[in-house]
């Protein structure tokens, strides 16, 4: 399995053309339907893909966690992916998939993977106009107009983790955040995440810091009302500084990224000096490197409210 694992730098240089590559999986039979959908995570996210490795149970444990596994000496939870989104695998949870997200790392158990495909983000659209889940954050089309055209559910990690373990997401405390922000009068910021969990403990922690925010969807939704904000603005005389303080955007999003947003941002002539922090569950040292490359300010990775305020407010002071 671990052969179909290309070199990072490469996923990282896709990046630059508003491209990720997304592990196709599946869990079984849905239980409404019968019938047996594709599933899809970054591949940034998997750090390893292996057999199933012996499990063992941990008493009194959240239902949808199978136990534990020891991974070349590091013990990890493994959740049963199947379980938690309502399918029921035919030939049993014969994949683990190692995951490392948000500063933790953990197994999901599936039934089968099938393949690695590279898409540009705007073949995937937000799930919340049309699916009533917390569990599936956007869809991906694959083969559009052809007879092989494909519909992917891609998971809402985030999401999964803090319903599985949620002792590792604690809420924000005001307490925590320390000090408010100082904005500029009258300025905002302007966040961007396809998360509604990341979302509202964004919102939690800006409005404990002082802070109004607009919160978008996606990069593309972000992008749109930067540029509008732009022109109304110099038609009014003003700057975007007399509107906007600061940019916090998420990496993963439907159609455009938040790599690709911030390098708009910077290559603007309205707007490159916006300061642009990026927010993202994607860490390790490629990502690291992308975001200083893309022209952010800064990168924090998700989530713990005192870093987030600590980072915001070392960017608004330079």
């Amino acid at each position: 399995m671990s052969s179909s694992m290309r070199d990072i730098d490469e996923r990282t240089n896709l990046t630059n053309n508003n491209q990720f590559e997304l592990l196709l999986f599946r869990l079984g039979d849905a239980e409404h339907s019968g019938q047996s959908e594709l599933f899809g995570i970054n591949v940034f996210k998997v750090r390893e893909i292996l057999v199933m490795p012996p499990v063992t149970t941990v008493v009194g444990a959240d239902p949808s966690i199978l136990g534990m596994a020891d991974i070349r000496g590091q013990v990890i939870p493994v959740i049963d992916l199947p379980r938690l989104v309502g399918c029921k695998p035919a030939n049993g949870l014969g994949i683990l998939l190692v995951t490392e997200y948000a500063r933790s790392t953990q197994g999901f158990a599936v039934e089968a993977v099938e393949e690695i495909v590279r898409l540009e983000w705007n073949q995937v659209h937000s799930a919340e106009a049309s699916v009533r889940t917390g569990h599936v954050t956007s869809i991906a089309k694959l083969d559009a107009g052809t007879d092989n055209a494909r519909l992917v559910q891609v998971l809402d990690v985030e999401q999964i983790l803090r319903d599985v373990l949620p002792s590792r997401q604690p809420d924000v405390v005001p307490e925590a955040v320390g000090p408010q922000l100082t904005l500029p009068p009258g300025t905002k910021v302007i966040a961007a995440d396809d998360s509604a969990l990341a979302r509202g403990l964004i919102e939690q922690s800006l409005k404990a810091l002082g802070a109004p925010v607009l919160m978008t969807k996606s990069g593309k939704e972000a992008w749109d009302l930067l540029d509008r904000m732009a022109a109304e603005a110099a038609s009014n005389g003003r700057s975007i500084h007399d509107e906007v303080a600061l940019v916090l955007t998420d990496l993963e999003m439907p159609e455009m990224d938040g790599f690709t947003l911030t390098r708009k941002i910077k290559a603007d002539s309205r707007l490159k000096s916006l300061p642009v922090v990026i927010h993202s569950s994607l860490s390790g040292e490629a990502s690291e490197e992308h975001v200083r490359k893309v022209g952010a300010n800064a990168y924090v990775a998700k989530f713990v409210a005192k870093e987030l305020a600590e980072t915001l407010r070392s960017v608004l002071v330079h």
